[in-house]
């Protein structure tokens, strides 16, 4: 499967996800709005996936990928099987260690990661209570996180993918029985939407274990044991472990010091899905595909062809995610009314969400572009490098989180959130060209100041046409303001084609030339 191919494939099925969870969050915000159970519900959905992130898809899929493909690679399909074996048995046992210990100190866990809250008895309550039902989805979500780091490996990329499309069909499911039976938001509302997202993470580990099915690769049940493997997976895997920590140490603070504002983790949560959607699509697609690919060409010992796939993947990144920032930057207010603001969602609420939208897209390149860099270091079982990193990033975020919040609010934070990002971006390109382990091609040197000229005129142009249509911002008609923001993207998408083409940055005509052929 070629490296685009693959792209598209991850890249569509998340699309799909995230379309879905644009529904799934605009249902959201009209039933539950930002109120004291949509701020229970950030920090009981946030719980699980912290330690998902930290536990599975970073530090273990960092590791575990390029271990794995070894194994396939060296002992063939059974010892490969052998060695898949012995990783699922370590993890499944750590998880449920770690689920059983969170169950106990939840209100400890909740206190930490929430403290604002505790001055309100009644939402500290409900939070340990959804956290509680929410958690175990960390078990389904770290093993599904394991086959699919072996799918992977076989370039097997669609299953995973669509794997998170069922959290938001669950969820969506949830919310319009919350919605058919006019609920107020309140405790059982609560524990309903909580309760549909340990559901979903059950649907989603069977997408998964389908997949596996059809590959016709079957993991060996087996008891946790020490073995070479496991020890390997370890020395590798706590790095990651350290470097995962420090993002979620970077969650963790800006929850805690949001927790402090009344609704401003609510207005973090949206805006983070907006902004989630260009991360998502392509980040996660890159980051995804990259990671066996690249592992793949340094074992064949295909230094030329790293590099170009290198390249082409911060070329493709870029080419997307550039223009993506600079249309967020430009019309954020636009987007979170014509997603969100229905029901309980008010104008302030659109306000304030937007400003932290505005933070948030100035990183959106820098937050991909180290999906696009940290398999450079991966691959060649360095996970000590980003870790390190990840430590002067957090420092960074921490630090401008801590002395913007007085005066910025929760957008003080996703300011943070921000500069950290480019920072650590900037870290792990200077280092991997330093070792001469990526080295930039005079396509992608050409490409990249165009890319950005032609993103910042298309910014001009979709500015230009929000003063001609800001009548119909004004209107109380849904279908008008969606109208509006349609045709700000059609004129955006047009003008950024435009540009590309006469820059000489895409050459249209060449490409569909490629596309009949």
């Amino acid at each position: 499967m070629s490296l685009f191919k693959s792209f598209a494939t991850v890249g569509g099925a998340t699309m799909l996800s995230r379309l879905c969870g644009f529904g799934r969050d605009v249902m959201l915000a009209a039933f539950v709005g930002t109120g004291p159970v949509a701020d229970a519900f950030v920090v009981a959905f946030r719980l699980p996936n912290l330690f998902r992130r930290l536990f599975a898809e970073g530090a273990f899929n960092s590791a575990f990928v390029p271990l794995f493909a070894r194994s396939v690679e060296e002992d063939g399909e059974q010892g490969a099987r052998k060695f898949a074996g012995e990783i699922a048995a370590a993890l499944f046992w750590t998880l449920v260690v770690i689920l059983a210990l969170a169950e106990v100190f939840m209100p400890l866990l909740v206190h930490v990661l929430a403290p604002g809250y505790f001055s309100d008895p009644a939402k500290f309550d409900l939070t340990v209570l959804m956290s509680r039902i929410a958690f175990p989805y960390l078990l389904f979500m770290s093993l599904l996180a394991f086959l699919s780091g072996i799918l992977n490996t076989f370039q097997k990329f669609l299953a995973a993918a669509m794997a998170p499309v069922m959290l938001n069909v669950v969820m969506m499911a949830v919310l319009a029985g919350i919605g058919f039976y006019g609920m107020e938001p309140n405790q059982t509302t609560g524990v309903l939407l909580v309760s549909g997202v340990a559901v979903a993470g059950v649907v989603q580990l069977a997408v998964v274990a389908i997949g596996m099915k059809r590959l016709g690769f079957r993991v060996p049940i087996m008891r946790p044991r020490w073995t070479p493997g496991v020890k390997r997976l370890l020395v590798l895997g706590v790095p990651g472990v350290i470097a995962g920590g420090i993002t979620q140490i970077n969650i963790t603070v800006g929850t805690i010091i949001a927790s402090l504002e009344s609704s401003a983790n609510s207005y973090l949560y949206y805006a983070d899905r907006i902004y989630q959607l260009p991360l998502g699509v392509v980040g996660i697609a890159i980051g995804v595909v990259l990671l066996p690919s690249l592992t793949r060409q340094l074992r064949s010992g295909q230094e030329e062809l790293v590099h170009h796939t290198q390249n082409r993947s911060m070329e493709f990144a870029l080419a997307l995610t550039l223009p993506a920032a600079v249309a967020l930057v430009i019309i954020p207010d636009t987007v979170i009314a014509v997603l969100f603001q229905r029901g309980q969602f008010t104008d302030a609420a659109v306000e304030q969400t937007a400003l932290a939208l505005m933070a948030f897209a100035v990183g959106l390149p820098a937050f991909v572009l180290n999906k696009v860099l940290s398999p450079g270091f991966f691959a060649r079982e360095d996970t000590k490098t980003p870790m390190y990193f990840a430590a002067v990033a957090m420092v960074v975020n921490v630090t401008l989180s801590i002395l913007l919040f007085p005066a910025f609010k929760h957008v003080g934070i996703a300011i943070g959130t921000t500069a950290a990002g480019w920072v650590n971006s900037a870290l792990l390109a200077f280092v991997l060209w330093r070792r001469g382990h990526f080295v930039v091609d005079a396509a992608l040197l050409k490409r990249i100041p165009l890319l950005g000229f032609a993103s910042a005129l298309m910014g001009v142009v979709v500015y230009g046409g929000t003063l001609v249509l800001e009548p119909l911002s004004t209107s109380n008609l849904f279908v008008v303001r969606a109208s509006e923001l349609i045709l700000l993207v059609t004129i955006g998408l047009i003008s950024f084609g435009i540009l590309v083409q006469l820059t000489g940055t895409v050459d249209f005509r060449a490409q569909l030339q490629k596309l009949r052929r």
